[in-house]
């Protein structure tokens, strides 16, 4: 493998990370030379980086990986979790050339190819520890040409207006409605199965910003799956006639995204319904929950989780920035999950209609294969 300690390169493209406290952290560009601003988050994923920064989730977030060597692996098609990257940008201790037989770009052209911001050089778990002392910040990453100072950078990330009250779930949503992997070739052929089950379900997935891998366990799960974009009212999903809905994970503030709770109210007592993650938060809200901002949020793949029900611990991948105030639940929802490293509400499910969603994702794509049974929930929740 080729090593990256290219010092030539690191001289020739300076760059460096602003932050809101005013903190410069200086580093090297090593992905498209352009600015930009974002929410700085961490995650603490050993693996997995491509499916991290493909999932819709991370839109308007700059993701620092706390494990220092990313690149090794490169970036291929099949590993992709939506059409394009939509973080708004990488932070990384160091980048490696890839160096594996299924890699078709390295990850700084991928990056390049998508006008994504990178910065390498940084010492990621010192920025990890100060997110969490501090909690999340705002950023500016300087990657340009551009002459900016550093008091600069952090009066442009202080400018920017985050992500609190921002809708986000439109700006990642799919634009029409289509039926996911109708041929069964984006399931069977992603080396998870040679041959599809047979359909016993016919459900609607709402995509405030699905990772496809979410659509894959579905299909695999024996559930034929119609994608409908984020603003689909809930008389369009009825006309439908789904055995069930889907309420998928997304980005940015629960709260903002107030067509989606609408449309929670009117499904909800009308048809079976699962969520995940932002879907969790959003059924929650529709039910006369609130959700509040955690302090440096939920991002890796080995957060323990405990099923309430029978005390199991699922091991889990999670990537969210909000959760459910317990304190504001209504009478009608019931805790089925709690997270055993800060005690946060992690599911619930409806005490009188067929309602239950996590805040965890189930389908891995990076992380553990433990929740992978609440897709067999779903089936038999709608059986019922």
């Amino acid at each position: 493998m080729e090593h990256c300690y290219n010092w030539k390169e690191q001289r020739e493209k300076p760059a460096f990370l602003a932050l809101e406290d005013g903190t410069v952290l200086p580093g090297y560009s090593v992905g498209a030379a352009v600015d930009g601003v974002g929410e700085v988050v961490f995650n603490t994923g050993l693996t997995g980086y491509q499916e991290i920064i493909s999932d819709p989730s991370y839109a308007g977030q700059f993701v620092t990986m706390t494990y220092p060597e990313i690149g090794n692996t490169g970036i291929n098609a099949a590993d992709m979790e939506s059409r394009k990257f939509f973080f708004n940008g990488f932070i990384i201790h160091e980048m490696n050339q890839p160096c594996n037989w299924r890699s078709e770009v390295s990850l700084t052209d991928a990056l390049k190819q998508q006008n994504i911001p990178a910065i390498a050089g940084i010492d990621t778990r010192a920025l990890t520890l100060k997110l969490r002392d501090c909690g999340t910040l705002k950023g500016f990453m300087h990657c340009s040409a551009e002459k900016i100072t550093g008091e600069e950078g952090v009066a442009k990330a202080r400018a920017w207006s985050g992500l609190d009250n921002q809708d986000y779930a439109s700006k990642v949503s799919c634009d029409e409605v289509h039926v996911w992997d109708a041929d069964g070739s984006k399931t069977a052929t992603w080396g998870v199965a040679e041959s599809l089950p047979p359909v016993e379900f016919n459900i609607v997935a709402y995509d405030f910003g699905i990772k496809w891998n979410i659509l894959r366990n579905l299909r695999l799960s024996g559930m034929n799956v119609t994608v409908v974009p984020a603003r689909t009212p809930a008389a369009a999903v009825l006309k439908m006639k789904p055995d069930g809905v889907f309420f998928s994970n997304g980005p940015a503030d629960p709260a903002a995204v107030s067509y989606a709770i609408e449309a929670g109210r009117e499904l909800i007592g009308r048809v079976p319904i699962m969520g995940i993650c932002l879907g969790h938060q959003l059924l929650s809200l529709a039910c006369g929950a609130r959700t509040y901002r955690l302090k440096f949020g939920h991002h890796g793949c080995n957060h323990p989780v405990m099923n309430l029900c029978d005390r199991s611990v699922d091991i889990t991948s999670q990537n969210h920035n909000y959760a459910v105030d317990e304190a504001s639940l209504p009478s009608c929802l019931e805790i089925t999950h709690r997270n055993l490293n800060d005690n946060t509400v992690e599911g619930v499910k409806h005490k009188n209609e067929p309602v239950f969603a996590v805040q965890y994702h189930p389908e891995a794509a990076p992380g553990p294969h433990d929740p992978q049974h609440l897709f067999a929930q779903f089936k038999e929740l709608m059986r019922r």
